[in-house]
């Protein structure tokens, strides 16, 4: 039920990094797509999961609109589920998302120089 909060807070991490990497290719002239648009499509896979998965838990009475909101966290016995679900599902999830963002990067990459080979004939 708390494993949204692990591709959450990535998210708002990875958007903070953005930010500065905005600002550091200001200064910069680059006439292809900029490093920070490429971790923008990382934060909106998160973002966009993390939407789903909290809708989901919403549906299934996991999350509630009332404090502690997740009926994990009720009691103490409870938390510590919460805390391995986190710590396994959580990251998991994260990371097959980010292997998948990598993908992408790699398949613009590729795609890249298959257009640089097809103008250089």
């Amino acid at each position: 039920m708390a494993c949204v909060t692990v591709p959450v807070v990535t998210a708002v991490a990875v958007e903070a990094i953005r930010g500065l990497v905005k600002k550091y290719e200001a200064k910069k002239e680059v006439p292809e797509i900029r490093f920070s648009r490429k971790l923008k499509w990382f934060s909106n896979l998160l973002f966009g999961g993390s939407a789903l998965l909290l809708l989901e838990h919403v549906w299934h009475g996991e999350i509630v609109p009332w404090y502690p909101f997740l009926t994990g966290a009720s009691n103490a016995e409870d938390a510590q589920t919460m805390l391995h679900e986190m710590s396994t599902v959580g990251v998991a999830m994260t990371g097959v998302v980010a292997l998948a963002w990598l993908g992408m990067l790699a398949f613009h990459a590729a795609a890249k120089r298959q257009a640089k080979v097809a103008l250089e004939k």
